[in-house]
């Protein structure tokens, strides 16, 4: 009998102590707590000294008024913080992840590859910014992310690299990428290498950092230097947060870019999501007089830090630096970079096109150059200018081997068996390729005034005649 009651004991036991409140879990942290948390994280990194504690005191307070109370779920929590904090600076950002997929990464909290705005000290030893990180969010599993390479997936923020018409080159970077000075080949190094190796060639560059949020001021001191003489001093000085006192870094290359261009235009293209490491770039070749800034203000997002672990699964995005240029002795923080050009971003691309083409033609391009930029800025004007009205059925038809078809509305010029390529017009009888301005096609008209053959143009003076 006796056995008996201790195996059922035994067999018992364990759900018993399920039972029991707190006797095998802790009970979970409330909202209160959490704030606290994010509070302590807060006023032990951020910057300001004073500022920090200020913050804290005020999201203590706020807290036990019970203004967080109704935010039962973490993830509306850490949204109700960051509304709160943001205001105080623009970088403050409260994150939510499950504690047992948060300590599945192996790296901690670090700030996810184009996750918004941040400047990240990096290039030499351990922490922040001291090289790519693949972030590694939970184990494998239907209901858990998989780990991903952000960097690699998002070719290091170097989304687009092309020759635009006018040999005009275009370098559209997303991200900032971060490596370790003293390792050429490290992939986000030589990603940024590449794109400008491929625009060697090009008359003038533009830089497209309108949905750029930031990344490392490695990669912006090495881009700076890419277009300014080496050693000069036009680099920001950042000021770290180190416990209770304040560490000096500068945003000076330790590996300078072996062959910049000191002369080439250059034209960097802004909105109000153009923030931190890239307002940095932007902020650096204004002051010098190095480039010409063509759209909206930028963010105004100024302060580096890192992505601090509040526990509970929360993590806070902190402030803990702030840049002073040596050339104004402050910097963009809240007032974000006002433009040399100001326009709505979706017109920036083709704003600068046209100040570049037109800046190159009045400093004296000659001979078939000279046309192609021109005939580059014609098709650039005419793309916000008003269609002349054509009656497109006086060009449709056969022209030896070249057909001029017409489609929803438009023209199309097909040459053989090749794809159509699409006609825009500049006058009456007078067109160009749409991808390739440097082609043109006029149209001839006999003596009834019937269009009677096409030719096609280029700037070096060549042309071809094909009758209908």
């Amino acid at each position: 009998m006796r056995t008996a009651q201790r195996l059922i004991h035994c067999l018992f036991a364990p759900l018993l102590l399920l039972c029991v409140p707190g006797t095998v879990h802790a009970a979970a942290a409330t909202p209160r707590d959490s704030v606290a948390d994010v509070a302590r994280s807060i006023q032990d990194h951020y910057y300001d000294v004073d500022r920090a504690a200020k913050i804290g005191e005020d999201l203590r307070k706020a807290a036990t008024a019970g203004e967080f109370d109704r935010y039962t779920d973490p993830r509306d929590l850490a949204t109700a913080l960051t509304e709160r904090i943001k205001s105080h600076d623009g970088h403050f950002r409260v994150n939510w992840l499950a504690p047992e997929q948060r300590a599945a990464d192996p790296g901690g909290p670090a700030q996810a590859v184009g996750a918004g705005p941040r400047l990240t000290p990096g290039g030499a030893g351990a922490g922040p910014g001291a090289g790519p990180r693949v972030r590694v969010r939970g184990r494998p599993g239907p209901n858990v992310a998989q780990p991903v390479d952000f960097g690699r997936r998002r070719n290091y923020g170097v989304h687009r690299v092309e020759v635009l018409p006018g040999n005009l080159g275009y370098l559209d970077l997303k991200e900032f990428a971060d490596f370790r000075f003293g390792e050429p080949r490290a992939p986000a190094r030589v990603a940024l290498e590449s794109a400008l190796q491929l625009l060697a060639s090009t008359d003038a560059l533009i830089i497209d950092l309108r949905d750029n949020g930031g990344g490392s001021p490695v990669s912006v001191g090495y881009l700076v230097s890419a277009f300014t003489p080496k050693g000069a001093d036009i680099y920001s000085s950042f000021h770290w947060r180190d416990g209770d006192s304040l560490g000096s870094t500068s945003e000076a290359p330790q590996d300078w870019y072996p062959t910049p261009r000191l002369d080439v235009p250059l034209y960097l293209l802004t909105s109000a999501r153009t923030a931190s490491a890239a307002e940095a770039l932007v902020y650096t070749l204004k002051n010098v007089g190095r480039a010409v800034v063509i759209g909206e203000t930028s963010a105004g997002a100024a302060n580096p830090g890192a992505e601090i672990d509040a526990g509970n699964g929360f993590s806070v995005f902190v402030a803990t630096g702030s840049p002073t240029s040596p050339i104004t002795h402050r910097n963009w923080e809240g007032s974000g970079i006002a433009p040399d050009v100001a326009v709505p971003q979706r017109e920036a691309l083709r704003t600068a096109q046209a100040l570049a083409l037109d800046s190159l033609l009045k400093k004296g391009l000659s001979g078939g150059d000279a046309i192609d930029a021109r005939w580059a800025l014609d098709a650039v004007r005419a793309e916000s200018a008003s269609a002349p009205a054509l009656a497109h059925a006086e060009y449709t038809g056969q022209y030896d081997r070249m057909r001029i078809e017409e489609d929803a509305g438009h023209l199309y010029l097909r040459n053989g068996k090749r794809p159509q390529q699409p006609l825009a017009a500049l006058q009456r009888d007078l067109f160009y390729l749409v991808d390739d301005p440097s082609v043109r096609v006029r149209f001839e008209r006999d003596g009834d005034g019937r269009v009677a053959a096409l030719e096609t143009l280029r700037p070096d003076g060549s042309s071809n005649r094909y009758r209908r």
